[in-house]
């Protein structure tokens, strides 16, 4: 049996949302795994059976909100968001100028696709797995470079 995954999520995201929500307790997560439940399901319909689809969407779900929450705990991302938050506080006393001159001597280090996978990452809030798929490398590959820029940055601010 074929699975519509269009239908699923009209008939099921509500169930979903409420089960991502119940185990993330975070509004913003919680709307992400449910979107990540139904592209699993996109990805895996041709081998996915479709007569219980609320049992598979609702262990899908908490499954990826269990990885979601394991990566929390091993990986917290407040050390990050701290970091952008001090940067974006900084008192502008040099302007914009100085803040593109300090953007640039950050990523004349780096490779090239280093600014874009702390792009996706920090600004646009995808997670290692998500970027490590857009720039083509492993998850560790992408958190090597991100915490190689982030010493960058550190040593930076030691000047």
């Amino acid at each position: 049996m074929a699975l519509d995954v269009d239908a699923l999520y009209r008939s099921h995201s509500p169930m979903v949302l409420r089960r991502c929500r119940r185990l993330l307790r975070d509004e913003e997560q919680a709307l992400e795994a449910m979107q990540d439940t139904f592209v699993q399901m996109i990805r895996n319909a041709d081998r996915l059976d479709a007569r219980a689809p609320s049992s598979l969407l609702y262990r899908t779900a908490t499954n990826l909100c269990l990885n979601r929450l394991r990566s929390r705990r091993r990986r917290p991302e407040d050390a990050d968001d701290e970091l952008v938050s001090r940067i974006a506080a900084a008192p502008d006393d040099t302007g914009l100028g100085g803040a593109r001159l300090m953007l640039a001597s950050v990523f004349a280090r780096e490779q090239p696709s280093t600014k874009t996978m702390a792009v996706l990452h920090l600004l646009d809030g995808l997670t290692l797995e998500e970027v490590a798929e857009e720039v083509g490398l492993s998850v560790s590959g992408v958190r090597k470079r991100l915490r190689t820029l982030k010493q960058h940055v550190a040593e930076l601010e030691d000047i």
